[in-house]
C-alpha cells in the first residue's frame, strides 16, 4: 500500500495542515477549497516536493557522491560508486518511498525545524519553507 510521503509537511494557502485520507489504497491530501474537500493523490504533491529538493543533485553527482564518501568516511571508489547510482536513481528511490514511507524520525525532524510545503487549492506546490541555515551572526 503506498504512503502519503510528506504527511504532516503540508498546508494550504492559508496554513492549515493538509490531513491525508485513503481512496481505496491511494493516499490524498484533503484540501478545503471554500467548503469543497478536494482530494488530491498524494502521489501528485509528492513528487513535485521530491522535484524541488532533488533539482540540485542533478548534473552534480560525481562531486556529490564524492563528498558524502568523504563525510562517511569512507571514500574508496566502490563506495562512491554506490553512493553515485543513489544520486542516479532518484525516481526509484521515490517510489520506494510510496511503499516504505518516509522515517518517522526523519519526518519529525523535519517538522520540528520548520520544513513546510504550500500548495494551493488544486495541489500545487506554492513554495517550500526549509529551516534556514545560519552562521549566527544573524538577528
Amino acid at each position: 500500500m503506498k504512503k502519503a510521503i510528506f504527511e504532516g509537511m503540508i498546508f494550504d494557502s492559508v496554513g492549515r495542515q493538509l490531513p491525508v485520507v485513503y481512496v481505496g489504497d491511494e493516499p490524498t491530501y484533503v484540501i478545503d477549497d471554500s467548503g469543497f474537500e478536494r482530494h488530491v493523490p498524494a502521489g501528485e504533491i509528492d513528487w513535485q516536493v521530491w522535484e524541488f529538493l532533488s533539482q540540485g543533485i542533478e548534473g552534480n553527482e560525481d562531486f556529490l557522491s564524492e563528498q558524502t564518501a568523504k563525510l562517511l568516511g569512507q571514500d574508496d571508489i566502490f563506495s562512491i560508486a554506490v553512493i553515485r547510482n543513489q544520486f542516479e536513481n532518484r525516481d526509484k528511490q521515490f517510489l520506494e518511498m510510496q511503499e516504505k514511507g518516509f522515517p518517522y524520525d526523519m519526518r519529525m525532524y523535519m517538522t520540528m525545524a520548520g520544513f513546510q510545503v504550500v500548495v494551493n487549492h488544486r495541489g500545487d506546490v506554492l513554495e517550500v519553507k526549509q529551516p534556514a541555515v545560519t552562521n549566527g551572526d544573524e538577528d
